[in-house]
């Protein structure tokens, strides 16, 4: 990844997406040639020179101040996403290339998946590129995964755009494909060295013009809480909520625990679904399990 171009793609994006009414900018007649703000907008909204944000949204980031960038932060309104993103961005143009790449954790230790074996809800642990690592025994029955964990581990990002079945097990599957992209695009900016994560962009940029479309957004995310419409092919239509937790004895992981309202059709639907999970003869290779494609 190009640090310089990404900074000079993403403080453009967000540029283009401000209207003047919303940034309280004056109109003045006359056609306005760019979508959202003029780059001199920008700049006089942060209190720093045309010529030297011109610069800065070139890429030429180099001397900057913390001061300084969080004053286009504010200008832009970056929410707190965006704006760790941009500095994220500014880091990695000011370190070397490490001669050694760390590698991204692939495995769960055993008392995380005895954490996640106690926990009554679905629950899994992913790492920051969307490589699932580990279930519990809801969470496979929930996914149709084999119930042996023997299928526990592929990339989500690559399921949900490539497989036919993600579309069939997500109702919001338009919010699930964006999020699924813009967290994609805040880990490149934390570790843009990740032959594995370039390799994920790599093919589904080539493979899916909808992830090219939303990869193109510069929209990032970062794991907090949120809701999911699926539906499961035995039990039907399921509404839960999410909540996720990074784990600090095992960096780059974060785990994801869905919630459900007590007393609702999905509290009940997930009862059902557990029942059959817990049956020893109900091993088959469940209906629309995510195929792992590499």
């Amino acid at each position: 990844m190009d640090s310089r171009s990404e900074i000079s793609s993403f403080l453009a994006s967000r540029r283009a997406r401000l209207s003047p009414e919303d940034a309280g900018v004056p109109l003045y007649s006359g056609a306005r040639r760019v979508p959202g703000l003029r780059r001199e907008e920008v700049a006089h909204l942060a209190g720093v020179s045309s010529d030297y944000y011109a610069r800065l949204e070139r890429g030429k980031i180099s001397g900057a101040s913390r001061e300084v960038l969080e004053a286009i932060a504010r200008a832009l309104q970056l929410d707190e996403d965006e704006r760790r993103h941009l500095f994220d961005l500014v880091e990695v143009t000011q370190r070397r290339p490490p001669r050694k790449k760390k590698s991204t954790r692939t495995t769960v230790r055993p008392g995380i998946q005895q954490v996640l074996d106690s926990i009554e809800a679905p629950a899994l642990v992913q790492n920051a590129r969307l490589d699932r690592l580990a279930f519990n025994p809801i969470a496979r029955a929930l996914h149709s995964l084999p119930a042996d964990g023997s299928r526990d581990q592929y990339n989500y990002a690559k399921w949900l755009f490539l497989d036919p079945a993600a579309m069939r097990f997500h109702r919001d599957a338009d919010i699930a494909k964006h999020d699924v992209v813009a967290m994609l695009r805040a880990a490149s900016a934390q570790d843009p060295y990740d032959r594995e994560l370039i390799e994920i962009v790599g093919t589904l940029t080539t493979q899916s013009e909808e992830f090219s479309a939303l990869w193109a957004s510069h929209d990032v995310l970062r794991h907090r809480s949120g809701a999911k419409l699926l539906t499961h092919p035995d039990v039907g239509d399921l509404e839960f909520g999410y909540e996720s937790f990074e784990l600090s004895a095992d960096p780059g992981l974060v785990m994801l625990v869905f919630t459900v309202e007590p007393n609702s059709p999905t509290a009940e639907r997930m009862r059902l679904l557990a029942s059959w999970a817990a049956t020893p003869h109900d091993q088959h290779e469940p209906t629309g399990s995510p195929e792992r494609r590499h």
